[in-house]
């Protein structure tokens, strides 16, 4: 199995548009137990901010690890800032960017009455990080790549998402597969997960088998390393094992890679220009809260990382998951 490192750190990095203001930054990863995942954010954050030394860029945590959110904050504080640009460094908007950061941003404001945070959107589906994937597997039809000559025809993607307990945001995975996989000439997607939800990874490759590839590629649909990617890269050995007549291709996850810093600076603009839009329609919280306005939310960060429900479970897991907290 060949586990493909495409992408190197210096290639041309991005011109970056001005900032307009130069407020200090906070930047909220998720937090892992994974050594190697918690050094993936801190050194992101140290590379975007070599890239324009105008202005402070703290990295912090939510959970799991430091700094905390609350670290991060009191830093700010420390050096005389009371206005803050904050982005979440996530894929998508699940309950921890709806619900949990902006709770932590809540407690901190009632510390520090006079701080004043502009919150931006996490990266979501756009043209760059498309433009990414769409050139990491470009790469992957050199000869030096692609040995065997196998066409697009023959190859079956498998897209693999975190999962999360929120269907908007698993519904943004497959929304984002379907991006990737249209127009590209392979024979199929499928999308899976690694955790929390439906169908799992296993379950990607079960399906990815039925149409008798000659070669099957895994995207694993993340920004840095971890206990997950590890995970991922695992399984996938373990498959090429089981298929020795198959290519199977794992490619990396998203790493520090150019892009990633150019769709960072247009979201960071956006907190400074006041443009920042997400998209609540479909946001369980919002529904629940909007439903019952008699319902008081449990603010408490509790949930646990573990499956919701085991696999065996899926009926119990279709009538939990639209429940808010």
């Amino acid at each position: 199995m060949q586990i493909t490192n495409l992408e190197s750190i210096n290639s041309q990095l991005p011109e970056l548009s001005p900032l307009p203001i130069q407020r200090p930054l906070l930047m909220i990863g998720h937090g892992t137990r994974d050594n190697e995942g918690r050094q993936a954010l801190l050194d992101f954050a140290e590379a975007y901010q070599a890239l324009d030394e105008s202005r402070p860029v703290l990295p912090c945590f939510l959970e799991l690890t430091g700094p905390t959110i609350e670290e991060g904050v009191d830093e700010c504080i420390r050096n005389g800032y009371s206005e803050l640009s904050v982005l979440p460094i996530l894929l998508f908007a699940a309950r921890h960017n709806k619900f949990d950061v902006t709770n932590e941003l809540d407690c901190a404001r009632a510390r520090y009455p006079q701080l004043k945070f502009h919150y931006g959107r996490h990266f979501g589906i756009t043209p760059g990080i498309i433009e990414l994937w769409q050139q990491r597997l470009a790469e992957l039809y050199r000869p030096e790549n692609n040995p065997q000559g196998i066409s697009r025809a023959e190859t079956v993607l498998l897209f693999v998402g975190r999962g999360s307990s929120d269907p908007d945001a698993n519904s943004d995975v497959y929304k984002l597969a379907r991006i990737i996989w249209e127009g590209s000439g392979y024979s199929t997607v499928e999308t899976c997960f690694i955790g929390i939800t439906h169908p799992r990874l296993e379950e990607g490759f079960r399906r990815a088998l039925l149409y008798q590839p000659k070669r099957i590629i895994v995207l694993p649909y993340f920004l840095f390393t971890g206990a997950l990617v590890k995970k991922i890269f695992n399984i996938a050995a373990q498959q090429q094992e089981i298929y020795p007549d198959i290519d199977i291709t794992c490619l990396p996850e998203m790493g520090l890679h150019p892009q990633l810093f150019s769709v960072l600076r247009t979201r960071e603009i956006e907190t400074q220009l006041g443009q920042v839009q997400m998209n609540c329609e479909m946001c369980k919280f919002r529904l629940a809260a909007v439903g019952d306005n008699h319902h008081h939310h449990h603010h408490g960060h509790e949930h646990s990382h573990s499956p919701v429900v085991s696999d065996a479970d899926i009926k119990q897991y279709h009538q939990r998951i639209w429940q808010a907290p």
